[in-house]
């Protein structure tokens, strides 16, 4: 007797009722014990894998990929009692007629491998949900030479599964024929290193859509990027598409270019729902981008703003950072001006208590605090994050070069935890990576100050009564005025600007 059991989508926490959906990790059919992970979700915060708080078989798999669901929705049914032994079963619901473009191309894989090809699976709805990556077991990541040895005169084959989503079954058909090949290889042979699986998961490509040309078949991190650029093809064609007889240099080509320049850069993320036209390309807020949208207009129209600036002689510091450089005990550390700049803002707090506060609305109360998790602004390909080093006023510079470091790495790669972005105090955004002078940055929600710091450049400075070229850079102030007036944020900009000036009055404050 079966007992069916719903997974359903937790409460991620820090007020968030929904999440989108990145990643199936089990289909119709497949056994998992408790903690196994069976959905990754992408909540306002961060990515993360749900586990499995039952063990059993898949019988339903009720979301799909990029769908946006509730907290509380149900997203696997999993019968509790099935016997491993057993055949998987196929609810009458779920179980339209295959896809027969995938039947097709599994017999065409069966032939080309020479090995059975697995079965497709009668529930589109399950495989329509669960990637093709997901798919592949771990020994694949394993060298290609291992995994795949071949012939010596043997070229890079194209990897082209079954299986995949019916919508990226017209692109993969569609590019097969353009390229003729006829080579079809299972999605379980599907050969690439964990980093690059990562990239095609959270661009939204199928690694069954990719063309492998590294070695032994291998899908690489260029092979991942040219599918995406293909896939944005698909759904607007190109200037040639337009004006077909127009020169480059006719004023009508600029439509082109600039339709050229959006495709490049929806090129870095994952889209669903893109809709174009001649003139336009329309794509949906969703996931992280629309959370910190939100986010910052509430912070906007809630907490009074008032940013100060100040250009800074930041000779000194530039000095200390190229002496770290060269230090042997920094070699493993990579140190950056935006370090020494959290330092001396970290000081300056420690001069200045009173600006370490948040606005309790509900309580009517000023909360002040007397630790410091330093929210370090990163962009990423999903939008911005801001995930936080932990009581940062208790660490070393070192330390905190290490922190700052880590948590880039981890918000490139789009692993942020959910914690990493809670109970952050105070922010340092750095717009100069970009090139920029300057702005106005907005503050976090529940947060009282936010640091950004631009571009450092040679200008012509006075010292002592000479004009001598030096290294600046434009600090710029943003805090909330109920809490901070004028004064204290002026003198907490000063203190900033002091410590960079002069890098040894850390040592005295601190």
């Amino acid at each position: 007797m079966s007992t069916l059991v719903m997974i359903t989508l937790t409460d991620p926490g820090e007020g968030l009722t929904e999440a989108e959906i990145l990643d199936i990790k089990v289909g119709v059919g497949d056994t998992v014990a408790i903690n196994d992970p069976v959905i990754e979700v992408e909540t306002a915060k961060s990515a993360v894998e749900l586990p499995s708080h039952i063990a059993g078989r898949v019988t339903r798999v009720l979301v799909a990929v990029g769908d946006e669901v509730q907290v509380g929705a149900p997203l696997i049914e999993v019968d509790t009692d099935a016997d491993d032994t057993s055949p998987a079963p196929a609810p009458a619901d779920a179980a339209p007629e295959p896809d027969p473009s995938a039947e097709e191309l599994a017999a065409q894989a069966q032939e080309a491998t020479g090995e059975t090809a697995a079965p497709v699976d009668a529930a589109p709805a399950a495989a329509s949900a669960a990637p093709a990556e997901s798919a592949a077991p771990a020994e694949s990541t394993a060298p290609a030479e291992s995994a795949a040895p071949a012939a010596e005169d043997e070229q890079p084959k194209n990897l082209v599964g079954y299986g995949a989503r019916p919508s990226s079954a017209r692109r993969r058909r569609r590019a097969a024929a353009q390229e003729g090949e006829d080579q079809q290889v299972p999605i379980d042979r599907i050969l690439a290193k964990p980093p690059v699986r990562k990239l095609a998961r959270d661009l939204g490509i199928a690694l069954a859509d990719v063309f492998a040309t590294g070695p032994g078949g291998t899908v690489t991190r260029e092979d991942v990027l040219a599918a995406q650029q293909r896939a944005i093809g698909d759904e607007m064609p190109g200037d040639g598409d337009y004006f077909p007889d127009e020169s480059p240099q006719a004023p009508a080509s600029l439509h082109g270019t600039m339709k050229s320049a959006t495709s490049q850069s929806m090129n870095q993320q994952s889209f669903s729902g893109v809709t174009s036209d001649d003139r336009t390309t329309r794509v949906p807020i969703r996931s992280v981008r629309k959370r910190t949208a939100e986010a910052m207009v509430s912070s906007a129209f809630t907490a009074p703003h008032v940013t100060v600036f100040n250009e800074v002689d930041m000779t000194a510091t530039m000095d200390l950072v190229r002496s770290l450089r060269a230090s042997r005990e920094w070699a493993d550390v990579k140190i950056s001006p935006l370090a020494i700049v959290a330092k001396a803002l970290l000081v300056a707090i420690r001069r200045n208590p009173e600006v370490n506060a948040s606005w309790d609305e509900s309580a009517q109360e000023i909360v002040y605090k007397h630790f410091v998790n330093l929210g370090i602004a990163a962009a990423t390909p999903r939008g911005l994050i801001v995930p936080n080093i932990k009581d940062a006023h208790l660490l070393t510079l070192k330390e905190l070069a290490e922190g700052i470091n880590d948590l880039a790495k981890t918000a490139r790669s789009g692993s942020t935890p959910l914690s990493a972005t809670r109970n952050g105090t105070i922010t340092v955004t750095n717009f100069g990576v970009f090139g920029i002078d300057s702005g106005t940055p907005i503050l976090n929600p529940g947060e009282s100050v936010i640091l950004g710091m631009g571009a450092v450049k040679q200008k012509p400075w006075a010292v002592d009564g000479k004009i001598e070229i030096r290294e600046v850079t434009q600090l710029a102030l943003s805090f909330d005025h109920r809490l901070i007036d004028g004064a204290l944020g002026s003198e907490l900009l000063r203190d900033i600007s002091a410590v960079l000036e002069q890098p040894q009055l850390g040592l005295v404050w601190g």
